[in-house]
């Protein structure tokens, strides 16, 4: 299951898939990526909104995703496993964006008061404005991975630097 996990795309892992893959009930998926999650392994994000599927985006802790993959085709997942640890860290509420079907959206929703409503981007140095399209709320970022500044982006690894006390960006 973890290789499974490991191998495969951010967006595609949840209770289905892995029970698909593995031959076992979505109940038994979940008890085991629960029991995962409580060996610090992996990381449940469950889906923002009332009306959507609540079978959560699994990740997984730093750095069991490169066991399975080079450095350079796991980046992608590497950088959401990175938000992922830095908010569970700091206790901040947050949640993943489920969109419809081929439909772009950014990737989290920061709701807690010391970030208010805040829509995040996890992304490369491609990843711009358009991201947010039809995304209506207060505050949006990029999270990119480098050193950049420019407009809505922000360096990721910042997220390290967060304090429980006061984990604003």
């Amino acid at each position: 299951m973890l290789e499974f996990i490991g191998k495969s795309p951010v967006d595609g892992i949840n209770y289905s898939s892995l029970s698909k893959n593995a031959g076992i009930t979505k109940y038994k998926a979940r008890q085991y990526v629960q029991l995962l999650e409580k060996a610090f392994i992996l990381h449940q994000v469950f889906p923002a909104g009332t009306n959507v599927l609540r079978e959560p985006k699994v990740l997984m802790a730093l750095p069991y995703r490169l066991l399975f993959r080079p450095w350079r085709e796991a980046l992608g997942g590497l950088r959401e496993d990175f938000f992922a640890g830095a908010m569970e860290q700091t206790e901040t509420s947050f949640a993943y964006l489920k969109s419809t079907r081929g439909k772009k959206t950014p990737d989290f929703l920061i709701d807690d008061p010391s970030w208010k409503k805040t829509v995040i981007e996890i992304g490369g140095r491609g990843k711009g404005r358009e991201q947010f399209k039809g995304v209506e709320t207060g505050r949006k970022i990029i999270l990119s991975h480098g050193g950049d500044t420019d407009g809505l982006k922000r360096p990721l690894f910042m997220l390290g630097y967060l304090d429980q006390r006061d984990n604003s960006i």
